[in-house]
């Protein structure tokens, strides 16, 4: 993935040099830019890798999905706040994942925890599974686990 941005800065520079302009103008860098994206769309098969800007939209998706659940569990988090007799049933629960990795598991530890609501304990020592904490389990569980799957299908995304 360097490799291919790196080569796509060169031929934005090297258009950005063989246009007959008496200044460096940015825009002319820019659309040389989107002329190495294309070739190195066509080409991006030779590097043996996928095509770097679809890591970095899924990145952008990633941001997306997190900021979704983070307003969609502040809300809920808030109507457990705001009633007049708190009824939760806090508890532990185990999940298993299938991320692996120094990055992906910790990555999802750390969006986890910072939604609001639950909170990762503790990752066993193989790395496969999360002991977490929940406000509610009996209401809150099942929305978890969705987040749950959209982060760990969009870790995937970035990662794989």
């Amino acid at each position: 993935m360097p490799a291919q941005f790196l080569l796509n800065l060169s031929i934005a520079f090297l258009w950005m040099m063989f246009k007959d302009e008496a200044d460096l103008k940015f825009t002319t860098f820019v659309t040389g830019y989107l002329i190495g994206i294309a070739i190195m769309f066509v080409m991006h098969r030779f590097f043996g890798e996928r095509f770097y800007l679809q890591r970095f939209f899924a990145v952008v998706k990633l941001v997306f999905i997190f900021t979704s659940e983070l307003l969609q569990s502040s809300i809920h988090t808030l109507k457990h706040i705001l009633r007049p007799k708190i009824k939760i049933k806090p508890g532990i629960f185990k999940y298993e994942t299938e991320l692996r990795g120094e990055w992906e598991v910790p990555v999802l530890g750390l969006l986890l925890t910072l939604t609001p609501g639950s909170v990762v304990m503790e990752v066993t020592p193989e790395g496969d599974a999360f002991y977490i904490h929940a406000m509610d389990v009996e209401e809150s569980k099942e929305m978890l686990l969705k987040s749950l799957s959209k982060f760990e299908k969009a870790i995937m995304e970035v990662t794989r």
